[in-house]
């Protein structure tokens, strides 16, 4: 794990911010809460700690870490968890609209799951059945299906036949096709596109369209920005899921995504 300076510098402010919470039966924490900042520093002024009590509570702090290395993992992870709804959060509303027909589920439901997949993906294949089990489960969930085709140089025309299929409103057919089928190569695309109902020469010139191009562009662009570098990975309410999980954490995730 690559932890940025940004992120521990803020570790350490976390880290202070307990501190002093925790020093507020001793009557040294008296500012009010509006006037927390990120800088320890600031915190300190505002709570009217001067220069010579800093260096007694950062010793206390240092002593506390070291009698409890374990809150440090759990502190990165809450972290890593705030930065990646902050990552997440401008970027949710373009997610969640899925390229014309790209969806399974319920397309009008009130939790939407988003699923970054490569046809040429082994995990991907292996999750299909947890993601229609926790569609079967959860007649409110819609799943935005993002075409991130890294894997093989077919995983590019896999995608774009899936897409041209989207059009034709044949989507879930030849995404259940392709992933039950041989792995990908030109006959076994052509093969789920007929399976599926596709029209296949439509779906061909479709593939070549600006609008199919654009729409993989900006889901490698989505997958940068949010740092997903393999598939499947999933973004739901404030939380990117990297992996193949298995249905049990697909469902607590729409379950905390529904609450929330």
């Amino acid at each position: 794990m690559t932890v940025s300076r940004s992120s521990s510098f803020r570790l350490g402010a976390l880290i202070i911010g307990l501190a002093l919470i925790a020093l507020a039966s001793l009557g040294w924490y008296r500012a009010s809460r509006e006037h927390a900042a990120a800088d320890p520093g600031a915190q300190l002024a505002a709570a009217g700690i001067d220069p010579a009590k800093r260096a007694a509570i950062e010793g206390l702090v240092r002593a506390y870490i070291l009698d409890h290395p374990e809150i440090l993992p759990e502190a990165m992870d809450r972290l890593q968890a705030r930065e990646t709804a902050d990552r997440l959060k401008p970027l949710r509303a373009a997610l969640e609209t899925p390229f014309p027909g790209a969806v399974l589920g319920n397309p009008a439901g009130t939790v939407t799951l988003v699923e970054f997949t490569d046809f040429a993906c082994t995990y991907c294949r292996a999750s299909v059945a947890d993601v229609d089990a926790v569609i079967a489960a959860n007649p409110d969930l819609k799943v935005v299906l993002r075409e991130l085709p890294i894997i093989a140089p077919v995983s590019d025309p896999a995608a774009r036949m899936g897409l041209a299929a989207a059009a034709q409103g044949r989507f879930a057919a030849y995404h259940a096709a392709m992933f039950t089928g041989p792995r990908p190569d030109e006959a076994s695309i052509a093969a789920a596109a007929t399976r599926a109902g596709v029209n296949i020469d439509a779906a061909r010139s479709y593939a070549r369209r600006d609008e199919v191009s654009h729409e993989i562009e900006h889901n490698l662009a989505y997958a940068r920005q949010l740092g997903i570098n393999g598939t499947p990975a999933f973004a739901i309410g404030g939380r990117i899921i990297a992996g193949a999980v298995g249905r049990d954490a697909l469902q607590d995730a729409v379950n905390t995504a529904r609450k929330g």
